[in-house]
């Protein structure tokens, strides 16, 4: 990134031996701003996705009360965020404990493939490998245009599974792609401001799912 981009994201690194208070209060405002911004933002997706979370989650319900499991990927950033999925299902406090595993975990498996084959295909061969008819394959990108996600999902819809993404900004490829069941778009440009909603998104369909299950017991 240039330092004038670094300049706009952290203003008060740059203070030119200004005055304390003065950082300070660029600290203060940055932190305010930000924190002002993803509630907005989480306001926002909730009012735009609310009635298709609750149907996603629906869907997602029925896959596990028959038996199927989870397989989330990602890349970078998105990476850790699936390995995190996998968690809130697989170890949920105080929770239903679901079948989730994250495609990303593996690192031989991972190396292997991308070294191999190549990197376009590093989730798609591990679905065609484990994916059956019943199972959920969740996908997250903050451009949406990952091409291992693509091809990830394409390989999910040949095999019966639910599809469900998270994307930012206009949800790039993923928002074209036909074979997508469910796609949730968080509406920005910032990276990091995606990666917090989408976060939100699949906590709270872990919540509706878990209600879910436990409404039909």
């Amino acid at each position: 990134m240039e330092p004038s981009g670094v300049r706009a994201l952290y203003p008060f690194l740059y203070t030119d031996g200004g005055d304390l208070d003065d950082v300070l209060g660029d600290l203060v405002k940055s932190t305010v701003d930000k924190a002002e911004e993803i509630v907005r933002l989480r306001r926002d997706v909730a009012r735009m996705y609310a009635d298709r979370l609750a149907a996603c989650a629906s869907e997602m319900a029925e896959r596990f009360a028959a038996g199927g499991r989870l397989f989330a990927f990602g890349n970078g950033g998105s990476s850790t965020d699936a390995q995190d999925v996998a968690t809130v299902f697989l170890y949920p406090p105080g929770g239903r404990p679901l079948p989730a595993l994250s495609l990303t975990s593996d690192v031989a498996v991972v190396t292997a493939l991308s070294n191999d084959i190549g990197f376009d295909v590093v989730f798609a061969r591990q679905l065609a490998t484990f994916g059956r008819p019943g199972d959920i394959a969740l996908g997250l990108s903050t451009s949406g245009g990952s091409a291992n996600v693509v091809l990830a999902f394409e390989e999910a819809a040949r095999r019966g599974m639910l599809t469900v993404g998270l994307a930012g900004s206009d949800g790039g490829r993923l928002a074209d792609l036909e074979v997508l069941d469910h796609l949730f778009i968080v509406p920005s440009s910032s990276v990091h401001r995606i990666q917090e909603a989408q976060t939100t998104v699949y906590h709270v369909l872990w919540e509706l799912i878990q209600r879910g299950m436990e409404a039909t017991k």
